[in-house]
């Protein structure tokens, strides 16, 4: 019974966690453009670590509960799973970019941190907010 209940938490959980990982990406890209770049160290990585977390608890949720089905219909439908499938296969593409984009960072390998960070932020800041827009469409509307 009390786990029923956690699982009916993981997906509000999981909609925090990518917009906090959406905030801290936007202030660790502030943070960059300012010269702070430990800052930006720091802030990337809480940014990494609560879309790690995010992860777990959605690998979680979705092995214990399965697919939730998108009720609605016409127009918004559409809209829907435009957003999904967007969100879906950019979010795929985002983990290697991320580590690479990491590893690359950590190194202080900033040439190429700084090339590759320019494809990997768009899309990590991209698939962040639109897990916020899915859940909001999925269990909000």
């Amino acid at each position: 019974m009390i786990l029923a209940n956690v699982y009916e938490l993981l997906p509000t959980v999981n909609a925090g966690l990518n917009a906090l990982a959406f905030s801290f990406l936007v202030a660790a890209l502030v943070a960059v453009k300012r010269g702070r770049v430990e800052l930006h160290k720091r802030l990337v990585l809480t940014a990494a670590t609560l879309s790690l977390l995010f992860l777990i608890c959605y690998l979680v949720y979705h092995f214990e509960v399965g697919s939730v089905r998108f009720r609605k219909e016409g127009w918004i439908r559409v809209v829907y799973f435009t957003v999904l499938i967007s969100h879906t296969v950019l979010a795929v593409v985002q983990v290697p970019l991320i580590l690479a984009t990491l590893w690359l960072g950590l190194k202080d390998r900033r040439a190429a941190h700084r090339r590759l960070a320019r494809i990997t932020a768009p899309i990590w800041l991209y698939v962040s907010s639109t897990g916020v827009v899915i859940y909001l469409m999925l269990y909000r509307m």
